[in-house]
């Protein structure tokens, strides 16, 4: 649970440095805020983080777990496999939702830590200048401790965030009593009284006060880092009433000094306090970002496991949590994105306009899978469904379409991040059914090839030769290659396909199948979870309890390299082919990928033109 708290929560956790702020400045125009507005703003986001996050996620999303692991691509996997004739439209949700969250993981970041550090602003305007320059600092060196892992991260981080949720909810308390009447946003009536009488600004406003609950997918995507009975508990427990108080505290305090405040989380702490809420609120920060960075290693590791992204290396951190790890090439292509928005924004006020609909996006494609995940999965009566369905899809509609408006303001970051992740997803989708389907032709089927080589066999040589090949069915181009050049064939050789299952975990005892095909062959296939990392080695020591007995010191493992070139008569556009063909080259070396002894490889090329 203390962990949770340190790797979980930052980002939803710092949300009061700037989400009541940049509401209420869209319902005043940056003036001065009535009494009645205040109410409204912080009744929106008072039931926005009770329905949203609460009723939503907490009551409901975290429920669909797929064997324990959460986030948008866990929950398309757990919905294809229950329609699998409706593959390809879920697949496209899956791809377009985890290219928002990616835009999310960028800018999360950005605007946590510029948020804390422009509170030095209100200590001292004559530390401006070096808001950007420390923002970026203490982000790099946040990335650059990522190796440790999250649980090293979370021990640090856990006992920090406890203090400031702790922190948050005594200070707001502290200021209720400023204007106890704040306590009115309870009723929803007020904040509903809100839309209908500022119709005008009604969508910007709740585009800003939708900042309040950035961080939710959060709790769904790192559901198999904590589990899911601590990150609830520490929700319920700990993390929603301080932040809820806290809001009723900035609310009480502008209430008091008459609608003017410009940073009310900074402005209510005068006086000796302010320094160290400043000190602790850019602590906290820094660790709000790792939530999503978490979160986007296991969606990485999800998508590369599911066949929509090439191979990343992937480091495991811990000896007792599987789905604690660090994928290097993610971190550093995450800070470099983010040092790019810190160093083009600016100011968090600039980035809150980007932050929103990325999220939104996010949130409604899990609500078009939860809907499918009540009916297909859970059998629960569609009449419940559709009212449950239909109270989150008003509201994500709402928040989304008053995002959208904020797109030419820097909504637009947002949407490039995303497509740009869901075109190489979809790109590689494409290219490796075209190229799966270009091999195959030319490929020989391997029933055929075992009995003439039974028939008329070559040279045998001691040992066991394993050739790798994702098709089963069609001898491996590494086998027809080895018996081309070298003429000889090893008396055991076995033909081994690794399957990624749409679980997260595959028992050992539903790990390997094996097919005796003659004396010379045999086929052999192992299914892993889409959160397990492919051991080969490991795995094949399951098939000496199976009958099948070799020595890892006499076997060879023989892998095909392809070269692919560009041809003319492709499928794809050429733009495309050629992503694809970056794409291929950028992916983790097969080896290491499958935990093979490297003195026990021996790598066939071949070109291939697609």
């Amino acid at each position: 649970m203390l962990g949770a708290l340190g790797v979980v929560f930052g980002d939803i956790g710092t949300s009061p440095l700037y989400a009541f702020r940049e509401a209420l400045a869209a319902a005043s125009g940056g003036g001065v805020v009535a009494r009645a507005d205040i109410l409204g703003v912080l009744s929106l986001i008072v039931w926005a983080l009770t329905i949203i996050v609460t009723v939503k996620y907490v009551g409901f999303v975290m429920r669909a777990d797929n064997r324990g692991e959460g986030g948008l691509l866990s929950l398309m996997a757990l919905v294809r496999a229950s329609l699998p004739k409706q593959s390809m439209p879920i697949l496209a949700l899956g791809i377009v939702g985890a290219g928002l969250f990616y835009g999310d993981a960028v800018i999360t970041p950005a605007i946590t830590v510029l948020s804390a550090i422009e509170g030095v602003e209100v200590i001292t305007p004559a530390l401006t200048p070096y808001v950007v320059p420390l923002t970026i600092a203490i982000l790099l060196l946040l990335f650059a401790v990522q190796k440790f892992g999250t649980g090293g991260v979370a021990r640090v981080f856990g006992p920090i965030m406890l203090v400031w949720f702790l922190a948050l909810g005594i200070s707001g308390l502290y200021h209720i009593v400023d204007d106890p009447e704040i306590l009115l946003a309870l009723n929803p009536l007020e904040g509903l009284a809100f839309l209908l009488r500022s119709p005008q600004v009604a969508f910007v406003v709740a585009g800003a006060a939708f900042l309040a609950v950035t961080g939710a997918e959060a709790l769904y995507v790192d559901m198999g880092h904590f589990g899911r009975k601590p990150i609830v508990a520490a929700w319920l427990a700990i993390v929603f009433p301080c932040v809820l108080l806290n809001y009723f505290g900035q609310g009480a305090y502008v209430l008091s000094v008459g609608g003017r405040s410009h940073i009310p989380f900074f402005e209510m702490h005068s006086g000796w306090t302010l320094a160290p809420f400043v000190i602790l609120a850019t602590a906290a920060t820094v660790i709000a970002s790792q939530s999503v960075i978490s979160g986007a290693y296991s969606l990485t590791r999800q998508a590369v496991q599911l066949g929509l992204l090439p191979r990343f290396k992937v480091l495991h951190t811990s000896h007792t949590q599987s789905g604690q790890i660090y994928l290097p090439r993610v971190n550093w292509l995450l800070a470099a994105g983010v040092t790019a928005l810190v160093v083009g924004f600016g100011k968090s006020s600039s980035l809150a306009a980007a932050y929103g609909i990325s999220v939104t996006g996010d949130m409604l494609m899990t609500t078009g899978l939860l809907f499918v995940v009540m009916v297909r999965v859970w059998k629960w009566p569609l009449a419940r469904v559709i009212a449950l369905i239909t109270l989150f899809a008003v509201i994500d509609l709402g928040f989304f379409t008053s995002n959208v408006f904020k797109v030419p303001q820097g909504g637009w970051v947002s949407l490039l991040i995303a497509g740009g992740i869901a075109l190489v997803m979809a790109t590689w989708v494409r290219g490796s059914k075209q190229l799966f389907d270009k091999t195959r032709k030319e490929e020989v089927p391997l029933l055929p090839l075992a009995a003439s080589l039974e028939r008329r066999t070559p040279h045998l040589v001691e040992g066991t030769a394993v050739f790798l090949t994702g098709d089963p069915q069609s001898a491996p181009t590494s086998l027809m290659h080895s018996l081309k050049h070298y003429k000889v064939l090893h008396k055991s050789n076995v033909i081994l396909t690794v399957v990624t299952a749409q679980q997260p975990f595959v028992p050992a005892a539903e790990r390997v199948s094996m097919e005796k095909i003659n004396d010379l062959f045999m086929r052999v296939t192992l299914t892993f979870g889409y959160m397990e990392t492919p051991n080969i080695p490991k795995a094949l020591a399951i098939c000496r309890k199976m009958g099948w007995k070799f020595d890892i010191m006499s076997t060879s493992f023989f892998l095909s390299r392809r070269s692919l070139k560009y041809a003319p008569d492709s499928r794809m556009p050429a733009w495309q082919d050629k992503l694809f063909i970056r794409l291929t080259r950028s992916a983790a070396d097969a080896t290491e990928y499958f935990r093979i002894p490297t003195g026990r490889v021996v790598e066939i090329g071949a070109q291939v033109a697609i």
